[in-house]
């Protein structure tokens, strides 16, 4: 086959060609894929089939709107994931190192928004994945209106110096809906991992519910977590195809887990970190329970959140033999109510307030958990593969699969049912086990795997 970079056939209505010529029809789908693959836009393909010629060659017209270059690429595809915060990146990176198993198939680019900063980098050093690109657009005090801007700004200026083939995005975070919507503009192919999860509410989680929905939207490719996600997309009719492949975040909690059990050393490390960090695991040895808290969710600030914390100490109080222990997040709308209702002393004997944790420390601590009482999202995927209970505190969840499963119970904002779901299970071994031997719908640690393969 050869190429003409600079063609002597005369101009026909201003346009330029280039042409493709080959002398085996057969191999017209090839080159039709090949011309696909040129990296200018935009452009049109138009096949033109000269019968006197068939059998001796056949042309493809390629009608360029821009610059007179063709820039042909092999085989490997080129597939960027973008992401930004740390519970994309514990579920991006599992992806990521997947991808890099297969370095004559795929060119991986990795690309950071920064939208966490310090946690994502964290997460990052955990599975030694280095960014390409890092768009580093955290500033202070800034809101959602900034961080799309300056995500779609970013991403126009490296797909200028970087086209990839597709686009990966995860979940439902103002970098996933943000870098799709780049990439759409850029009539870039867009993949959405962990695809389909809906409260059909918009306001619950805010903005996260509206964020999937038009990500879904964008995509061209919908990888669900579960058959129920897959449901979710087929009945709004989504254009993308869609593929069921299990959740990579226990792809990630497999991986972790595995360097845990095997590398004693690193469990010691472990200990100590988290033991710096305020919180001795050596308390658990005679068989002390441990709940285990998360909370920062946005739409549960205010007097949700302090009806949230009251609960927890008063069943600190309640329990006094149960440690509670809290890695709380660095949002000062978190970190505010946390003072007013324990005050600026936070010190007690059994409720342990420490610095956020690595991914690591956190799974480390998890596993030691018996009971684990979140808002979080990923944590509803993560824990029940442990085999600890989980109780939500939201009004809704995008992962009703849990609830199915019995997993995870919901109990909001609500004091009452907050001090009673944690009490049932503390005092009811029945309950407790229930629960903790339920199955975990989320998959089977092989999503990475699959995504990969589709896009083969």
């Amino acid at each position: 086959m050869r190429i003409l970079e600079k063609s002597n056939t005369p101009k026909s209505n201003g346009n330029l060609f280039d042409y493709i010529l080959d002398p085996n029809p057969i191999k017209r789908q090839f080159v039709k894929d090949v011309a696909s693959r040129v990296s200018l836009q935009p452009f049109h393909v138009l096949p033109k089939y000269n019968e006197d010629y068939f059998g001796k060659c056949f042309e493809i017209k390629l009608v360029i709107y821009s610059k007179l270059r063709i820039k042909l690429f092999n085989n490997m595809k080129s597939i960027m994931l973008v992401f930004g915060t740390r519970p994309e990146a514990i579920k991006m990176c599992p992806l990521v190192k997947e991808f890099q198993k297969y370095p004559d198939e795929f060119k991986t680019i990795v690309c950071v928004t920064g939208q966490h900063r310090e946690m994502l980098d964290q997460v990052l050093t955990i599975f030694d994945v280095k960014p390409d690109y890092d768009l580093n657009i955290m500033k202070h005090g800034q809101d959602l209106t900034d961080v799309t801007a300056r995500i779609l700004i970013g991403l126009r200026d490296v797909f200028k110096e970087c086209r990839p083939d597709v686009v990966l995005v995860h979940g439902d975070t103002t970098t996933s809906t943000a870098s799709a919507l780049a990439a759409f503009y850029a009539q870039i192919t867009v993949g959405h991992v962990e695809a389909g999860l809906r409260t059909h509410n918009l306001y619950s989680p805010w903005p996260e519910e509206m964020n999937r929905q038009l990500t879904g939207r964008i995509a061209n490719y919908n990888f669900a977590p579960t058959l129920l996600s897959e449901k979710n997309l087929k009945d709004e009719n989504i254009h993308g195809e869609i593929f069921v492949t299990g959740n990579t975040v226990i792809d990630a909690l497999h991986m972790v887990v595995e360097k845990l059990k095997t590398d004693d050393a690193l469990r010691v490390e472990q200990d100590e970190i988290l033991a710096k960090a305020g919180y001795d695991v050596n308390r658990l040895a005679d068989g002390k329970k441990l709940v285990l808290i998360t909370g920062h969710r946005r739409e549960n600030f205010g007097d949700g959140f302090i009806r949230m914390v009251t609960a927890m100490k008063d069943l600190s109080e309640k329990y006094p033999k149960v440690d509670f222990v809290y890695p709380m997040h660095l949002n000062p709308n978190v970190r505010k109510p946390i003072h007013e209702v324990f005050g600026e002393d936070l010190t007690r004997q059994n409720f342990f307030f420490i610095e956020p944790l690595q991914y690591l420390e956190f799974v480390h601590l998890m596993s030691k958990a018996y009971i684990v009482l979140t808002d979080s999202g990923g944590i509803q995927e993560e824990a029940p593969g442990l085999g600890k209970p989980v109780l939500v505190m939201r009004d809704t969840t995008e992962r009703p699969e849990a609830l199915v499963n019995g997993t995870v119970h919901l109990v909001g904002t609500d004091y009452d049912k907050i001090l009673n779901e944690v009490s049932t299970l503390l005092d009811d071994a029945v309950a407790y086990e229930k629960m903790s031997q339920a199955v975990n719908p989320y998959g089977d640690g092989k999503a990475c795997r699959r995504i990969v393969d589709t896009l083969k």
